[in-house]
């Protein structure tokens, strides 16, 4: 039995986006969120990549939206671990 190409992606991104999700609402710990956070949209990423190539043409649209994403990302994980380390410092 053979997959289709591809399959073995979608499933991994939906793995990720899984536990990602799961971290998001079981977890207490705001550096856990965080991270929570950065896995799932881990999962979004590897998930546009992989739609992104169908059969042999690769549609740069989804590429570029990933590397817009990631910098969203990286820019949004450095504010809130600026916030989480305000918050400890401010706490009795």
């Amino acid at each position: 039995m053979s997959l289709p190409p591809g399959t073995l992606f979608l499933l991994a991104a939906a793995l990720l986006f899984a536990i990602g999700a799961h971290g998001l609402v079981t977890c207490r710990h705001l550096l856990r969120k965080v991270l929570a956070l950065n896995v799932a949209t881990t999962g979004v990423f590897l998930l546009l990549v992989t739609l992104g190539r169908s059969g042999t043409a690769v549609d740069p649209v989804p590429h570029a939206m990933v590397l817009t994403g990631i910098v969203v990302a990286l820019s949004t994980t450095a504010v809130a671990l600026g916030l989480i380390v305000r918050l400890q410092r401010q706490r009795p």
